[in-house]
């Protein structure tokens, strides 16, 4: 065995494909060849002059690593495709970025604010690991108002449908406004709250990740996640301030 040899789902999520824990679904589904051979099974090591396959296209690791913060509008996906042809949050970053970047943490449809992109798959996928406890903030707005119990949901925790749901801190701002801190930010958390006692977000913003503020940023806009911003997501103290 060659001493530079990785794990196959290591070396695609260098090369900025995926995230470890995504790459390994890539690889279970049948999508990648190397040295002409399919690979279904983790365990797999790869290395220098071995020829790695996605979908027939070669995987090559890349040397630049992109780390940016988006100010997504509503109306667009965080997603590399979307089959009903709706806006990508993609198009909204610099041009010239030759390498594939993909987004850490999710942003539904409607939903606007801070997300983050990079090709650096360790950098994704230890964000976005449960054990990160990486905060995420939200500004909600309603479009009635926002009784104590819902308030009370966030906080004390709720089962909807047999998922439990908790907030580490949840306040309301106004009579139809709230802000909300998630740990584990489970998928349409807080819509599925607000579902559940019959009111609906008429802005539901994330304004910070961890110690990154959305702060100025501009809609549609996009910058890269400083040094100091990310050494701390590196280092693990993902609190925020």
């Amino acid at each position: 065995m060659r001493g530079k040899d990785i794990r196959l789902q290591v070396y695609l999520s260098h090369a900025g494909i995926a995230s470890r824990r995504a790459a390994e679904e890539i690889i279970a589904s049948g999508r990648v060849f190397v040295n002409g051979v399919k690979v279904t099974t983790q365990g797999c090591k790869v290395g220098e002059g071995d020829v790695v396959l996605l979908d027939g296209k070669p995987v090559l690791l890349e040397t630049n690593q992109f780390y940016l913060a988006l100010n997504k509008p509503p109306g667009y996906i965080c997603s590399s495709n979307d089959p009903q042809g709706r806006p990508l949050a993609l198009s909204l970053l610099p041009k010239g970025i030759n390498e594939r970047l993909y987004s850490v943490g999710r942003l539904d449809y409607l939903s606007c604010g801070l997300i983050f992109f990079t090709n650096d798959g360790n950098f994704a996928g230890r964000l976005g690991h449960p054990s990160s406890r990486l905060e995420k903030e939200y500004i909600v707005e309603a479009t009635g108002v926002i009784p104590d119990t819902v308030i009370d949901a966030f906080n004390s925790g709720i089962t909807i449908e047999g998922e439990n749901y908790k907030a580490k801190t949840a306040e309301k701002t106004g009579r139809k406004s709230l802000r909300i801190v998630l740990i584990e930010g489970k998928n349409k958390e807080i819509r599925r709250i607000f579902s559940h006692f019959h009111l609906h977000p008429s802005l539901l913003r994330r304004v910070r990740i961890g110690p990154v503020l959305l702060g100025a940023l501009q809609e549609g806009a996009s910058r890269p996640l400083t040094e100091q911003e990310f050494k701390i997501l590196d280092s693990g103290n993902l609190r925020g301030n």
